[in-house]
């Protein structure tokens, strides 16, 4: 989970390499192309989403390359017969967490000034999504009152999708110091013992369940018991994807109508002729 955690946290300088090069191009729009009538605001706001978003694919493309293979996602994938999918799966998440960057820093430098300002509120806003995205604590150790900010981070979604992705549906095998070691009762095996807890945590396993001297046990018997207990499923990929984007889609909206509502010149409701 700390590895997932770490991908996120390239979200700053990304975005503070973006904000200084919009303003500088919004400041030439608004001092030479608006007052010339020579295109609207609406084609200024477009062609700047238009343009970023490839340049988001690009770097999220490069990420995966050296994020994915040497994490080793790809050896869970292929233990679990889904290599190809999962593989493409994690590369539409990395390009779309770098889009996401982009978004983000649409919506907050369409109504600011200057590109300091913006850079305070992005970084706001992604500590409160960072804090409250389940990896820092869990939403079962939240207060009540914080629990909405789990529900609404948008990295909740991204990073139970990506773990999900990167290591569901395999088996576990724990090293020696990972194993629980115990003494069974007297005339007892280590099976015979563990049966009752076995049937009810319906996970982890024995390394032998003969055994009548000492016990090894490991907690969890397949990764999809561990990510059960931090709310990720691999059955929710798509769904997190989906709800990922969306939270794209609405920053550009936002974004859009922000500089129409902050920056656009307007006169008695209509565009200023001026």
């Amino acid at each position: 989970m700390l590895a997932v955690f770490m991908f996120t946290v390239i979200f700053n300088p990304i975005l503070q390499q973006y904000l200084p090069s919009f303003v500088q191009q919004r400041d030439l729009y608004e001092a030479r192309e608006r007052p010339s009538r020579t295109f609207s605001w609406i084609s200024f706001i477009f062609a700047q989403i238009f343009v970023e978003v490839p340049w988001n694919i690009l770097a999220g493309t490069i990420a995966y390359f050296i994020y994915y293979y040497p994490i080793g996602f790809y050896s869970n994938a292929s233990a679990a017969g889904q290599l190809h999918e999962r593989g493409a799966l994690f590369w539409l998440f990395s390009c779309a967490f770098y889009v996401y960057v982009g978004s983000v820093g649409l919506l907050v430098i369409s109504f600011n000034q200057v590109a300091e300002s913006a850079a305070n509120l992005a970084s706001l806003l992604f500590t409160m999504s960072l804090s409250f995205c389940g990896v820092m604590t869990t939403p079962s150790a939240m207060p009540r009152f914080w629990i909405f900010m789990y529900r609404v981070s948008p990295l909740t979604y991204f990073i139970q999708a990506l773990l999900a992705v990167g290591v569901a549906n395999v088996d576990v095998k724990c090293a020696d110091y990972e194993l629980l070691k115990f003494t069974p009762p007297s005339g007892m095996t280590c099976g015979q013992y563990m049966e009752p807890y076995l049937q009810l945590a319906k996970t982890g396993y024995l390394t032998d369940e003969n055994a009548t001297d000492t016990c090894s046990f490991c907690q969890i018997s397949t990764t999809n018991d561990y990510l059960a207990n931090v709310n990720s499923f691999y059955s929710e990929r798509w769904r997190n994807y989906g709800i990922f984007i969306c939270y794209i889609a609405f920053n550009y909206i936002a974004g859009v109508f922000f500089y129409w509502l902050a920056r656009v010149p307007k006169k008695n409701g209509k565009l200023s002729k001026k």
